[in-house]
Parts: structure tokens; sequence; C-alpha cells
């Protein structure tokens, strides 16, 4: 499988988690989406945030490059993340929306992707000030890293929470990816 359509196949899957991992999250209480998890983040809203906040920051570094047809102005109606704190919000609903809307950005980023875009080399600064050049690739495959890395934290805390979030397996969720 080419890497333009592994990523094309992530990006249905992590719209499918996402979607599933919040209907879920949205049943709860605010004293159970607030309370702290004793995790790498306090609470339940803090991992959304995070996860939105990297989605953002990524998507962005690609879109100052034009890659598949990214632009910044793709960008201009979702939140800046100049900090973690720009973004914090605590109300799952208006979450919910942005992630919503960042997924279908998102697949539409990757439904644009091509090989040669993938073997592109972008410069960009880190978060930390540095400049660091990447294959396109590499920013792609981390976006889906960073989330399923951070989903995982977060069901451990629903597991915990005693939430039956269902099944997560990528071939069963976009069983299409395989064709």
């Amino acid at each position: 499988m080419s890497l333009s359509k592994n990523f094309k196949m992530m990006s249905l899957y992590n719209q499918r988690i996402n979607s599933q991992l919040m209907a879920h999250c949205l049943t709860l209480p605010s004293e159970t989406l607030e309370k702290d998890t004793h995790s790498f983040f306090p609470n339940i809203i803090s991992y959304w945030n995070h996860i939105l906040f990297g989605d953002l920051i990524l998507m962005g570094r690609l879109a100052s490059n034009n890659i598949a047809n990214l632009s910044p102005l793709d960008l201009s109606a979702f939140p800046k993340p100049g900090s973690p704190q720009d973004l914090y919000h605590t109300n799952l609903l208006d979450i919910a929306l942005l992630r919503t809307q960042v997924d279908a950005l998102l697949i539409r980023y990757c439904d644009n992707l091509t090989e040669e875009d993938c073997d592109r080399f972008i410069t960009y600064t880190t978060t930390e000030g540095v400049a660091i050049t990447k294959a396109v690739a590499d920013v792609t495959q981390h976006i889906f890293n960073h989330q399923t890395h951070h989903r995982g934290q977060l069901t451990c805390v629903l597991s915990q929470a005693g939430i039956n979030y269902g099944c997560m397996d990528l071939p069963v969720i976009v069983a299409e990816g395989s064709r």
C-alpha cells in the first residue's frame, strides 16, 4: 500500500474513532469530564484539547507549505495555536464541533495527498523554537501517531470510569482500507 493510500485510510479511521469516543464522552457528567485522572493529563477535557491543539499545529505546518492543496486559509476559522491556553476549551460540545471540523479537513488533506507530496520536505519551527526539516510523510504520520497515543491514554481513563467505548480495531472500523 502506498503512503498516500495509507494516510487516506488513517484519516477515515481517525474520524470514526474520534467520533466514537467523543460520543461516549458527551454522555458523561461534568464531574467525570473534569475529575482528576491521575494520568498524563489532568482530566478528560484536557486530553481532547491537547489532541486538537496538536492537530492544528501539525496541519498549520503543512498548510504553510501548501501541501496537498492545504493552505493557511483553510485553517483561518480555527483557533490559532500560539500556546495551549489559546485552544483550551472547558465545554466538550465546543471541542466536539471543532474536532468534527478538523477531522473533515484532515480527510480532505489526505484525499489530496500524493506520493510526490509525501516525498517532499518542509521546514518549520517547533513549539520550542527550533528550525527543523522533515518529510511531509513524517509530519503526516505524526498527526496519526500523536492522536493514537493520546487516545490510548484516554481510553484507559474511560475504562477506569466504567465506559465501554466499543471496538477500535482498524480493519473493522475501516474495512475499505484493505482494498
